[in-house]
C-alpha cells in the first residue's frame, strides 16, 4: 500500500507564498518522478512541475520563475515552493509519484488526497 500525503496548502494573497510538501510511504520499491499538478473548478487537471530521480525538471510555462520544485530522495518526499501568487493559481494541488512498489513491479502512477491553495485578497 502507498501513500501520497500532503500538506502546506491555505489562503494567501496575491504576491505572496506558500510552501506545499509531499511525503511517499508504504511500499516503495523506487520512485521514478514525483510532482504536482492542479485542477482549478471546472477546469482540468494540469501539470505544475515534475522532477525525475536523476534531477531533470519540468514547469508549466504559467508557474516558471515562480514556483520551484525540489526533492528529497531520502524522504520520499517533494516540495513545490510557490512565490508571487497570482489568483489564476488557486486550485487543489494534488501530488503525483511515478514508482515501483515491489521488484518486480511496474511503474505506475499514485496520487494524494490534494490540498487547496486559494489565493485572493
Amino acid at each position: 500500500q502507498v501513500q501520497l500525503v500532503e500538506s502546506g496548502g491555505g489562503l494567501v494573497q496575491p504576491g505572496g507564498s506558500l510552501r506545499l510538501s509531499c511525503a511517499a510511504s508504504g511500499s516503495i520499491f523506487s520512485i521514478n518522478a514525483m510532482g504536482w499538478y492542479r485542477q482549478a473548478p471546472g477546469k482540468q487537471r494540469e501539470l505544475v512541475a515534475t522532477i525525475r530521480s536523476g534531477g531533470s525538471i519540468n514547469y508549466a510555462d504559467s508557474v516558471k520563475g515562480r514556483f520551484t520544485i525540489s526533492r528529497d530522495n531520502a524522504k520520499n518526499t517533494v516540495y513545490l515552493q510557490m512565490s508571487s501568487l497570482k489568483p489564476e493559481d488557486t486550485a487543489v494541488y494534488y501530488c503525483n509519484a511515478v514508482l515501483r512498489a515491489f521488484a518486480g513491479s511496474g511503474y505506475r502512477d499514485y496520487w494524494g488526497q490534494g490540498t487547496q491553495v486559494t489565493v485572493s485578497s
